[in-house]
Order: C-alpha cells, then structure tokens, then sequence
C-alpha cells in the first residue's frame, strides 16, 4: 500500500559556530495523509443451482452507507432474438441502457416481481436505445412481447457487491470496503441469510445446506 507522508523542514545553521542564543531549529511537518483502509474479498459457496435457473449474490451492510456512483452504465441489449445478458445488475437511482442490436423490431416490458406492477414497456426499433432508471430495490422480468420467447432479469441494488454464482455454486465478491455485511442469496427459490464481518483479504461465507 502507497502513501506519502510530506515532511518540510528548515534548518538555520552558522557554519563552524553554535546557532546564536535564543535561537532553535525550525520543523514544521505536515500531518500524515490518510491511509485508505485495505479492501477485502468474500468468497463462499451457495446451493448449485438448478438446470437453466441462476444464484444470486448480494452483500448489503448492516449500517446505511454512501457508495461512489457506477462508473459504467449498465447495458441490456437484445441480439439475435435473446436479450444479453440473461441477468443483469443495476445500482438503484442511477440509469441502465436499453438497445436494440436487431434488425428486427422489439419491445421492452419490464415487471417488478414483488409487486407485479410495470415498470415501463416501450418499443425500440433497429438500432434504437432507451434509458432508465430504477428507484427500488428489488427483482425485475425483463421480455419481449412480440417475441415471448425472449425473457432476461434485472436486479436492481443500493449495493454495489453483487454477483453470481457458478454451477458449483462458487462466488467471490471482489474490492469489499472491511465492515458488517448482510450476506443475502437466492438458491433454487430460496432466501438464504447470514451475518458476515467483511476484513482486509479473503473472507468466507458459506451458504450451502438449507437448499441442498
């Protein structure tokens, strides 16, 4: 870890004699600047997940925090009739592109789970783009209704420590700022909980068992 430390000193000094009475040496230092604290790293292991379903990740903190801004948007696009990706992460309050890479035309027609309530539904044409945002938390189905064979899912989080799980049901949640975390995963229809004290390197967090 890098950190610099500014030191300025001035020395006043008769050469072959002592300093006059009265007089000292002068140090002025400039205080130390503030070490950023070492970020961490969860892994774990969840329940596998079923044939063609996905595990979800989250790690949301126990205390409210302020998280920097996404530095890239995030982009749900619809290329050769699938949308890609087939899950997609968004922060909450900051916007997600929605395109149309196609030479077809699509619709997008988005539901929150929790509520069954719509989102928006818009139609994009070849080439076309829209933008939204998302103002809660919570699980979003994402499809087409011109072609319903199309259907993805959104995520939307306050968190910015959110991942998947593989088909082992292996995750790593990477660059965690050490503190209290609620470890949250969504496994074969299943909410699965547990406390986690995020340190410096690699913590674990295992999750497998309930929904073995």
């Amino acid at each position: 870890m890098r950190f610099g430390i500014a030191i300025s000193v001035l020395v006043s000094v008769t050469a072959c004699s002592k300093s006059p009475a009265g007089s000292a040496s002068k140090v002025d230092a400039q205080p130390a600047a503030a070490v950023p604290p070492a970020l961490g790293r969860l892994v774990g292991r969840a329940p596998r997940p079923n044939p063609g379903a996905f595990v979800i990740v989250l790690l949301e903190p126990e205390a409210p925090r302020e998280f920097p801004p996404q530095t890239d948007m995030p982009v749900m696009d619809q290329i050769a009739l699938p949308f890609a990706p087939d899950v997609l992460f968004v922060r909450t309050g900051q916007p997600v592109a929605f395109l149309n890479s196609d030479e077809t035309l699509h619709n997008i027609n988005v539901q929150e789970d929790a509520t069954r309530t719509q989102a928006f539904n818009v139609a994009l044409p070849t080439a076309g783009s829209y933008k939204y945002t998302f103002t809660r938390d919570g699980f979003y189905h994402v499809r087409c209704d011109i072609h319903p064979q199309m259907a993805a899912e959104i995520v939307a989080t306050s968190t910015p420590y959110t991942t998947l799980a593989d088909e082992e049901g292996r995750f790593a949640i990477e660059d965690v700022a050490p503190g209290a975390y609620r470890l949250t995963v969504w496994a074969r229809g299943n909410k699965l909980q547990r406390d986690v004290d995020v340190k410096p390197g690699d913590t674990e967090g295992d999750l497998r068992g309930a929904a073995e």
